[in-house]
């Protein structure tokens, strides 16, 4: 039988007010007594309800400048004692300690003092020592006290007040304090995240909102999403997200954001099978589209202009699982959520992470994100011949569809359309073959193409075997000691080349 502990007396530490209301008035309906200092006391006395300054019970005023306020004996004498250890009671009784059955805490808000760009000493006045410690404590007396740690924890709180009143279960108490080591343990981790900098002595990284997947990568692996999704989007419709289908979002967001002019892109396994920048989405969707019509069935697509209706009635046509756009007009919608199970997220904003995290052997693999985006100036010439315009604006297409496709890779552009890609390839040799026959089966005339490489060309046979099926310029990071053998090729064969110093590997 499951023995319910009453809440008699409350210490309330709270940062900010707002929500806690509806509980602070529950609680004093059902006779509990409250005690508190500064801002916080003086909100619960302005509800109508009698509350005991923490500097009455300790005899000690806030000092230093509000630094110690509940650091005192009697506030966490009255929060450890264990009350079915004889020796505590004896001595609580002896220093008349009173007992506190219910920690409410709300920490000063560190992350958001170093997000507003606060001088230092503004972010360490922001480091709660108080709030922590009081955290700490009730967790740690779980046994017999509750200590609710932030505001996420007042409506499963609220929600115990109205069914049982002031009364939870040890198995309650328990949670309550598994979340309260979540929200000291995150707090701690952004501090030392502030102190540490770009030393990265340690892995400390807390996340927090779980959100259960149907599965991993395949049915048999249990799989999770920490973090907030719906910060970056708005989920208009369809299933449940699954792990595979994140990967892919992904990848097609990264892709997506290289682009400044109307781009439609089409991934499968996280790569792009089909992409085109043209004046309208609908021009774009079907020349993103003729880049391999086979693979766009079950695929991810992205743009990053408005989906109209008639952009919605020609995608509609295909099978896909998930398409992501800045906006949808009414009609396109209507459209889309004719299959139930489509996946429409609204993307709201950009903010990808900018480092990137990967479990591996006994540790975690941790990498600043590839941001780096080439341009026309950053483009050094290594052959006689220098690309026209229009090859020019196809190579730093090519480069950055290249940059997200699993290595090795190489893509085939014309035109600002994808023709084919190779990826994933133990050979570059082989990536480049796979492209050339993937864009020749699917019509494309590869006459006047540009190549993109992941990374350099270790001998000369890709830019022969590309110049042989037409393609006239070809873009690559350079740096192998056998550069001159690619170069002399391309010169003594009218090709231009340029490299960008950058190599685009991708795992």
């Amino acid at each position: 039988m499951t023995i319910e502990k009453q809440i008699k007396r409350a210490l309330v530490s709270v940062y900010h007010k707002d929500g806690l209301d509806a509980t602070i008035k529950k609680l004093h309906s059902e006779g509990v007594m409250f005690i508190s200092t500064g801002g916080t006391m003086t909100y619960i006395e302005s509800l109508g309800i009698p509350c005991r300054a923490v500097e009455d019970l300790t005899g000690y005023p806030s000092i230093l400048g509000g630094r110690v306020k509940t650091l005192h004996p009697k506030i966490f004498g009255g929060i450890l004692n264990r009350r079915d250890n004889t020796t505590d009671q004896e001595q609580a009784l002896h220093y008349d300690i009173p007992e506190i059955d219910l920690v409410i805490v709300d920490l000063y808000p560190f992350e958001d003092t170093v997000a507003s760009g606060a001088d230092e000493a503004g972010v360490i006045e922001k480091i709660d020592i108080g709030g922590i410690s009081l955290i700490r404590a009730a967790a740690k007396n779980f046994k017999d006290v509750v200590i609710i740690a932030s505001k996420a924890q007042y409506a499963p709180f609220m929600q115990i007040l109205e069914e049982k009143g002031a009364q939870t279960t040890l198995e309650e108490r328990r949670w309550f304090a598994k979340e309260a080591f979540a929200v000291s343990s995150a707090y701690d981790s952004s501090i030392f995240g502030y102190f540490d900098e770009e030393a990265r002595s340690a892995f400390r990284l807390a996340v927090n909102h779980p959100m259960k997947l149907r599965y991993g990568e395949n049915p048999h692996q249990d799989g999770i999403f920490y973090g907030r999704f719906d910060d970056l989007f708005d989920r208009l419709h369809g299933k449940e997200i699954s792990y595979n289908n994140l990967l892919d979002i992904d990848a097609a967001v990264s892709l997506i954001d290289e682009f400044d002019e109307v781009t439609f892109a089409v991934l499968k396994h996280n790569n792009a099978c089909g992409i085109a920048s043209r004046p309208t989405v609908l021009e774009a969707w079907h020349d993103a589209l003729a880049g391999d019509p086979v693979s766009a069935y079950g695929g991810i697509f992205v743009a990053n202009s408005l989906i109209d209706n008639n952009v919605a009635e020609e995608i509609n046509r295909i099978f896909f699982e998930v398409i992501i756009a800045p906006d949808y007009t009414i009609e396109a919608l209507e459209v889309l959520k004719q299959k139930k199970n489509r996946i429409i997220l609204l993307r709201k904003k950009s903010m990808l992470q900018a480092r990137q995290y990967r479990s591996l052997l006994n540790g975690v693999l941790v990498q600043d994100r590839d941001l780096s985006i080439q341009t026309v100036a950053g483009l050094e010439p290594m052959t006689e011949k220098t690309p026209d315009e229009r090859e020019t604006a196809d190579l730093l297409f090519a480069g950055k569809v290249v940059k997200h496709s699993k290595s090795n890779a190489i893509t085939l552009v014309k035109n600002r359309q994808l023709c084919a890609s190779g990826v994933g390839q133990t050979s570059r040799v082989d990536a480049l073959k796979q492209a050339i026959e993937k864009a020749v089966s699917f019509g494309f005339d590869l006459k006047g193409a540009v190549m993109a490489s992941d990374a350099f060309f270790p001998f000369p046979d890709c830019v022969e075997i590309a110049d042989k099926a037409g393609i006239t310029a070809v873009i690559q990071p350079g740096g192998s000691v056998k550069d001159d053998l690619s170069t002399a090729y391309c010169n003594a064969h009218g090709m231009s080349m340029v490299k960008t110093g950058i190599r685009h590997f991708k795992h």
